[in-house]
Parts: structure tokens; C-alpha cells; sequence
């Protein structure tokens, strides 16, 4: 077999495991979480009719999380084995997400704890995500995974930045991660989004790249249980959703999704396949703002755009599939934005 033919049975296999660890890990936490009472909280200032999904399981994150560390693990091993050194690129970034997950823990059993939906304040919430993500641009620089050049997608342009790139960056993870957050906001949404980002990780490995690069070959695979953790989860979270995955799996996957794109090198892409994540948090900013200086008139019906939508007669399932419709158009232009690459 040749290394790129077992690159992709190493692919399929993360999705498969990954896609059956999910399902049958949720089978097992869905009533564990229903006998704790580990129920979602509902705004009062949401949509009236999302109050019949109060009480219904958070934290199913848990669930896919378990599933892609136990194939991560494994991944890595193999690939050490196969190029005989360790992909730290996929180690580092997966060990991000996690740590973006224990973030969203945190604020998720404290939205438990006090019977609210508010959790951790935003302010607090900011504080650690803007540490764990520097930390992660340290570490990814000093092991030169990263570099200071900005690459302007479509134009085939560089500019050195210097410095300023890494304030670049800070701001650019931080505001994927939360967008990720927020477009978890009706059933089946956010794992859809991620699905579909996922397999443009996939292809562009594969494909475009043709793993010839650690780093392209973690992609691929990342990508690939990536896939497998959200169809997996979407068994459960499809409308009407049985669970929900909280700040804890939204925020991991927000983690993995910009993590995949630095792991590519043009982490500038992210703005281009994760558009519909970009433009939940465009939306709800913009609401802010608007809503401050008019003193009180709104923008959108409801921030972010995809409750705009509902208060406009969309149902879920609609919203779920332009949304991903969406992400996919925007993931093919990202995929012929994306720079040459030629082998290390």
C-alpha cells in the first residue's frame, strides 16, 4: 500500500470509530445526565416556543469528546509509528480543544448548579479562552507550526506582520471559538456547521494536499473524526434534539475548527469556511450596537441570525439545512482560496 492509501484507511477508521464510539457513549451518558437532572436552562428572552425544550440533557459533548480523545490517542501512535515522529501539530491542537472544553465545563456546571443559563460571566469566560489560546500560539510557534506571515486567501499575497500577526491570531481563535458557541443555539445547528467544515479538512488533506506533510496528514485525520463526532452526536441532536452538547462540546469543536485551520497553515481561511459561525457573532454584535445607538430599536428580530430566522417563520430543520448549505458553498471557495503546498 502506498502511504497515501493508508492515510485514508487510517482516515476512514478514525471516522467510523469515532462515529460508533459517539453513538454508543450517548446511549450510555443521555440517562446519566437525566438522572442528575443535568437539564438545559431556557432565556426568558428567547424564542417562546424553545421553553418546551427546557430540561432536556446538556453537556452531551461529553459524549463525542470521550469518543475523539480515545481515536486521537491511537491516531497518534500510529502516525509516530508510520513517519516516525510525533505529530505535534494535531497533539498540540487537540490538546487546545480540550482545554476549550474544560472552559465550557466550567461554565456548564455552574449554569447547573444555579438553575440559570448563565454560567461563567463573559468576562471571566474571555479571560481564560484568551489564556488557553495564547498558550497554544506559544507553543505552536516555538515547535514552528506556526509562522508570522498573513496570507491573503484568493490573492496569493504574503505580508510579514511580525509580532502584530500573533495579536492577529489571539483575536482570530477567540472569536471562532465563541462563534462556534453561539451558533449553538437550535437543534442540530452547530454539529451540522462542524460536519461539514469537517470534511472540507478532509478533502483539502487528501486532495489538495495529499498528505504530504504531517500536518496535512493530521488535518485529514482530525478532520475525518471530526466527521465522525458530529454525525454521531447528530443522532441525538437532529430535531427535536434528545441532547444538547453545551458550552463544553461547542466550544471544543469551536477549538478543533480554527485548530484545523492553523494546523493547514492559513489559519486566515477559517473566516472563509467558517462563515456561517462568523456571521452568527457579526449578527449579535451588530444587534448590540445597533440596539445603543438608536436607543432600543433592533437590527435583526432576534441576535444571533439564526433566532432572526425563527421569528421570521423558519422552522429548525429549514435554518439547519441553508445554514449548512452555506458553510459548504463557502468551504469550496475556501478550498480553492488555500495556497500551494509542496513537500516538507
Amino acid at each position: 500500500m502506498t502511504d497515501n492509501e493508508i492515510y485514508i484507511l487510517l482516515a476512514v477508521c478514525c471516522g467510523v470509530g469515532t462515529f460508533a464510539l459517539t453513538v454508543a457513549l450517548s446511549r450510555v451518558i443521555i440517562p446519566i445526565l437525566k438522572s442528575k437532572h443535568m437539564g438545559q436552562k431556557i432565556l426568558d428572552i428567547g424564542p417562546r416556543w424553545h421553553k418546551s425544550k427546557e430540561g432536556t440533557p446538556t453537556m452531551g459533548g461529553i459524549a463525542f469528546i470521550i469518543a475523539m480523545t480515545i481515536i486521537i490517542i491511537a491516531l497518534t501512535g500510529v502516525l509516530t509509528f508510520i513517519r516516525g515522529e510525533v505529530p505535534w501539530g494535531l497533539v498540540i491542537t487537540y490538546v487546545f480543544a480540550l482545554s476549550c472544553a474544560f472552559i465550557g465545563c466550567i461554565d456548564d456546571t455552574a449554569k447547573l448548579r444555579h438553575q440559570r443559563n448563565d454560567g461563567l460571566t463573559p468576562l471571566q469566560k474571555l479571560i481564560l479562552q484568551i489564556i488557553t489560546s495564547a498558550l497554544y500560539i506559544f507553543v505552536m510557534a516555538y515547535m514552528g507550526k506556526i509562522d508570522t506571515e498573513l496570507f491573503i486567501p484568493f490573492l496569493n499575497i504574503t505580508l510579514e506582520l511580525g509580532f502584530v500577526y500573533y495579536i492577529f491570531l489571539l483575536v482570530l481563535i477567540v472569536g471562532m471559538v465563541n462563534s462556534v458557541n453561539l451558533t449553538d443555539g437550535i437543534d442540530g445547528l452547530a454539529s451540522s456547521e462542524v460536519l461539514v467544515v469537517s470534511i472540507f479538512f478532509v478533502v483539502v488533506s487528501f486532495v489538495k494536499y495529499d498528505c504530504m506533510t504531517a500536518d496535512a496528514a493530521g488535518t485529514g485525520m482530525l478532520g475525518a473524526s471530526m466527521v465522525g463526532a458530529a454525525t454521531g452526536f447528530l443522532v441525538y441532536n437532529f430535531h427535536p434534539a434528545r441532547v444538547f452538547m453545551g458550552d463544553t462540546g461547542s466550544l471544543f469543536f469551536g477549538g478543533l475548527v480554527v485548530g484545523g485551520t492553523i494546523m493547514m497553515g492559513t489559519p486566515e481561511i477559517a473566516l472563509v469556511c467558517g462563515f456561517m459561525f462568523v456571521m452568527e457573532s457579526v449578527s449579535d454584535i451588530l444587534q448590540v450596537a445597533y440596539f445603543k445607538l438608536t436607543h432600543g430599536k433592533r437590527l435583526f428580530k432576534m441576535a444571533p441570525l439564526h433566532h432572526h430566522f425563527e421569528k421570521c417563520g423558519w422552522g429548525e430543520v429549514r435554518i439547519v439545512i441553508v445554514f449548512s448549505a452555506i458553510t459548504a458553498v463557502f468551504c469550496v471557495l475556501a478550498y480553492f482560496g488555500l495556497p500551494e503546498l509542496y513537500a516538507a
